[in-house]
């Protein structure tokens, strides 16, 4: 893939959650699609330092940027500070284990203005610049959690749900702009989020059976299609929710 561009100037990317996991994938494959890469960490400036790392490493192009995605004023600053942006890719998330009835409101506040709130602040900072240029991506990353919710993990799969909501909606308001917003639903992958809990072995045979293709994901197979979605090849792809997840969402 390539990116077809009106002028000169490289196309900018700003990947949320860009320091670890799926999002430091996605960073080093839009970079070698040619973007220069806006690397977000909420306060590892180390790990983001590694991502650019990588990055350059294969002919690329990053600046770093902090923010807390919990704290809303971070957020704002966050907003004033990403200039002119091409792509969005909104991969920051938190998620709290707990019962329904011990969900404390600090909890339901974080991962709400994390995984919701803070994606509708981005998007609104950045769609100007993508609808005078008449070309922007927008790519949510959400969660298999959207089909199929875990019990203790109520808001974080709820956030997940209204932002692909989100999407749909305004998938259909920007089109017309030349921009196309979607989401993309990973299952169960192999990052460093899902370390504890899998490394029980009975929790982790019976996780790997709910799999149709029984085996994690790794962060580069979320990678490919968010390329594909922010390339030219994916101008035609809007408001839609793709899942990565093995089968899972519908097993």
């Amino acid at each position: 893939m390539t990116i077809q561009t009106k002028t000169d100037r490289k196309k900018r990317a700003l990947v949320t959650g860009s320091s670890r996991g799926i999002g430091r994938a996605i960073a080093i494959r839009l970079a070698k699609e040619g973007y220069h890469v806006i690397v977000h960490a909420a306060v590892n400036v180390a790990r983001a330092e590694e991502t650019r790392a990588l990055i350059e490493s294969v002919g690329g192009t990053a600046e770093i940027v902090t923010a807390n995605l919990c704290n809303l004023d971070e957020t704002k600053a966050l907003c004033g500070k990403i200039g002119a942006v091409d792509v969005l890719v909104l991969n920051a998330s938190v998620q709290y284990r707990s019962p329904w009835q011990k969900i404390t409101t600090e909890a339901c506040y974080d991962q709400l203005n994390c995984n919701f709130v803070s994606s509708m602040l981005l998007i609104q900072a950045a769609a100007d610049h993508m609808m005078q240029n008449k070309w922007g991506r927008i790519v949510t990353i959400g969660s298999v959690q959207e089909a199929k919710p875990h019990p203790d993990m109520l808001i974080y799969s709820a956030s997940k749900a209204a932002q692909t909501n989100m999407v749909q909606s305004l998938a259909l308001q920007l089109a017309a702009d030349g921009i196309t917003v979607n989401n993309v639903a990973p299952g169960v992958f192999d990052t460093d989020r899902n370390i504890e809990a899998l490394s029980d072995p009975v929790y982790s045979e019976k996780v790997r059976n709910t799999i149709p293709m029984r085996f994690w994901g790794q962060p580069e197979d979320c990678a490919g299609i968010v390329a594909l979605l922010c390339s030219e090849e994916g101008r035609y792809i809007t408001g839609q929710n793709i899942f990565v997840d093995g089968g899972k969402s519908i097993q």
